[in-house]
This record gives structure tokens, sequence and C-alpha cells, in this order.
């Protein structure tokens, strides 16, 4: 309430409060700490144990094509092979040894001694075979090769592949426990500050109330003037359109005929008559009222426009201003505009007109950047020169920036300013074009 200041008890109130959220919060984030801390080591050292799984399985596979070659005879003798066999078992066991610190406390003592044996088989099927190598008895060792050393092989790349799984199967399950765990203390830290929102709001419902109150008067205010800036700019738009086409109708139609009147008159008046030199210069004075009148319909509201659409007319317009401004403007554009309504075109246009004129009058430049992006969902424009930039905050009142950020806001799009590297402004509107939006 206005006036009225917070009693010593409400403060005590207070202040115990915040230290109890506080003391909570610390204890809170210090378990999910903890709690992340578990989790991460868990993933850590399955990731580590699948990897060496992995890396067992790489062996076998090795292993299968070494002894597929031995079988079929390869380029080598079957004892020339022996080297390679022993540096595929050496990094086999050193894989499986580490896999085994690793691995996860679900496996049993059974599956643990079914892998033991399983490679202990196969390798003293393995040195077997190199007896029989050595006594150059290649083709029983072949044999031996493709009736059991393969289907051991294959019994051990089984254990492993179920090994496998199984450490997913745990690598989730400790997955699915520490999520539990983050629900619980989730809850628990929802109920709290249930607890606590609900004491706090019951003390500052007056001030909700208030706060909601004026939210929503500041909202309809800001909405009215919203729909009263729209038909400002309309009104504004139609003045200008009716301007032109009277400046292009009534008063470009009597300059042409004064013209015409005027010539017909020469040609009455002896061509040695001292008139015949005012009569041109008359002329001539009336030609460029009428070219002026031309070109100021055009900037009240350019027929092409109407005709062309906004891409052409952005160009038109930055060749003509080029010409009254004598500043040069680097143009670029980028993709092809789709159809553009007329609400969004002469909104845009308007924007560029006085975003050029604020270079023209402020920025004390001879050279500006335009750059236009056409998408099928917005169109952005940029406006850039490396003149004195912006006014401070405070002086950044002038009606030609209310105006542009009104037309953007009409069109629901962003009108924003930066400051390039080189210096000076950047002006970036962004309109959207899909639909819903206004066209």
């Amino acid at each position: 309430m206005p006036g009225r200041a917070l009693s010593a008890p409400q403060l005590l109130g207070l202040g115990v409060t915040l230290a109890a959220v506080a003391v909570y919060f610390g204890f809170t984030l210090n378990q999910l700490h903890d709690l992340r801390r578990i989790q991460t080591e868990t993933v850590e050292r399955g990731q580590r144990e699948g990897l060496q799984l992995v890396r067992v399985q790489n062996d076998l596979y090795e292993i299968g094509l070494t002894l597929h070659q031995m079988e079929e005879g390869g380029p080598y003798p079957i004892a020339g092979y022996h080297g390679a066999m022993e540096r595929l078992r050496l990094d086999l066991e050193e894989a499986l040894e580490k896999e085994q610190h690793l691995a996860p406390g679900a496996r049993t003592r059974d599956q643990q001694i079914l892998l033991d044996e399983s490679l202990r088989r196969f390798w003293g099927e393995v040195d077997e075979m190199w007896m029989l190598a050595a006594d150059r008895r290649d083709n029983e060792a072949r044999t031996m090769i493709r009736t059991q050393l393969d289907a051991e092989r294959t019994t051990l790349n089984s254990v492993v592949a179920r090994l496998l799984v199984q450490n997913s199967d745990a690598a989730w399950a400790s997955a699915s426990t520490i999520a539990q765990t983050y629900r619980r203390a989730e809850m628990n830290l929802y109920w709290f500050l249930t607890a606590v929102l609900v004491t706090i709001g019951a003390t500052s419902a007056s001030v909700i109330r208030f706060s909601r109150r004026a939210y929503e008067r500041q909202e309809r205010l800001s909405e009215e003037r919203k729909v009263l800036a729209g038909k400002v700019i309309s009104v504004q738009e139609d003045v200008f359109r009716a301007l032109a086409r009277e400046l292009h109708d009534e008063f470009g139609q009597v300059l042409t005929a004064l013209g015409a009147m005027l010539q017909r008159a020469r040609k009455r008046i002896p061509a040695d008559s001292p008139a015949q030199g005012d009569l041109a210069e008359i002329r001539e004075v009336a030609a460029s009222t009428l070219e002026r009148v031309r070109l100021m319909s055009q900037m009240l509201h350019p027929p092409v426009l109407d005709d062309y659409g906004l891409e052409k007319s952005v160009e038109w317009y930055i060749r003509q201003f080029e010409k009254q401004a004598d500043i040069r403007i680097y143009y670029e554009k980028i993709g092809n505009g789709p159809v553009i309504g007329e609400q969004v075109a002469i909104q845009v246009y308007r924007i560029l007109q006085e975003a050029l004129n604020n270079v023209l009058r402020h920025a004390r430049v001879k050279e500006a950047w335009v750059r236009a992006r056409y998408t099928p969902v917005d169109l952005c424009l940029e406006i850039e020169d490396h003149g004195v930039g912006l006014p401070p905050v405070e002086r950044q009142s002038g009606f030609g920036l209310i105006s542009m950020r009104e037309r953007a806001g009409l069109l629901g799009g962003t009108l924003e300013f930066f400051k390039p590297e080189q210096g000076g402004v950047r002006l970036a509107l962004q309109v959207p074009l899909r639909a819903g939006a206004p066209q």
C-alpha cells in the first residue's frame, strides 16, 4: 500500500523465509551435484568398458580374417601367420584384462568363468594348430581351423556380444535409477517452492493485483496507440496517394498544355523576333517545373510500386536518391522476393525512404549500403552508413525514428539499430511474410 512501510516482524519473517529457501536450495544443489558426479563416473565407466568390449570384438574379427586366410591358403604358409596371431592375442588379452576391471556389478561369476573358459579353449586349440603347422601338417591344421577354431571363435564372439548387451542394459538401468533420483529431488524442490510461493503470494496479493491492473491498462493503451498509429499512417498514405494523383493528373496536364501552347506561340512569331528567346526560356521553365512535379508525385507515391512491386521500387528509389542526394549507394539483393502485398510493400518502402533521408541529413557521408534479402518466409532490409552515428538515447525522439518503428510494428516485424565496426549506423528491418502476416 502507498505510504506504508514493512514492519519489523514482516522483515524478520521475510528474512527467515529467504534464509530457509537459500539453505534448502544449497542442500538440494549439493545433492544434485553429487548425483551428477556419480552419473558422470557411471557413464564414463560404462563407456570405457563398452569400448574395451568393442576392442575385443574387433580383435576377434581380425583373428577370424586371419584364420580364414590360413584356411584358404593365403600368400604365406600357416606358420607365417604366427607373428600376426600373437600380436592379436596380446591385444585381446590386454583388452579383456582392462574390461574385467571395468565390468559392471551386474555381471555374475558364472559369466566371467564362461568367458575365461571359452578363451582358454580357443587359445589351447590355436596352440595345437601351431604344433601341426610346425610339423608341416598344414592340411590337418586347416581342417582344425575349419572344424574347431571357427566354432570356438564364434562361441567366444557370442559371449562377448552378450556381455555388450548386458553392459548396455546395466547402463540403462543406472541411468534410470539416477533419473528417478533426480525426479524425487526435483519433486521435493517443487513442493518446497510451492509452499514458499504460497506464503509469499499471500502477503503480496495486493501488489500483484495492482501490478496486473496497471499492466492490463498499459497493454490496452498500447493496443489503442497501435491502432491509432495504423490509422494515422493509413490516412497519411491516402493523402500522399491523392496528392500524387493530383500533381500528376492536374498540375502535370496543365504544365504539359502550357508547354504545347508555348510551342504553338513560337511558331506564330517570326524566327528573328526577340520574343522567341523569351518564349524558349519560359518553355524551359515549364518543362523543368513539369519534371519536378512528376518527380514529387513519384516520391509521394511511386507508380512503380503499384505496377512492379517492392523489389523494382527499391531499385528505382535508390537510383533516384543517388541522383538527388549525390550519395553513392551500394545495393545488394539476395534471393527473389515472393509476391508481397501492398500493405507490406508501402511500409517497407517508407522505412527505406526515411532511413536514406536520415543518412542524407545526419550521417555526413558520401556513400551508403543497402542490402535486401528475400526468402519465402521473411524480408530483411539493412541500410548502413559509416558516418557520425546515432545521437544519445535521450535525443532519439525524432519523428522519423518513431515513424519507422511504428511501421515495423504494424507489420509484426522488428527494427533494430547497430553500430558497425567502421562506425556509423546499421539499420536492420525484419518483416515476416508467413501466412497470417499483414499483406
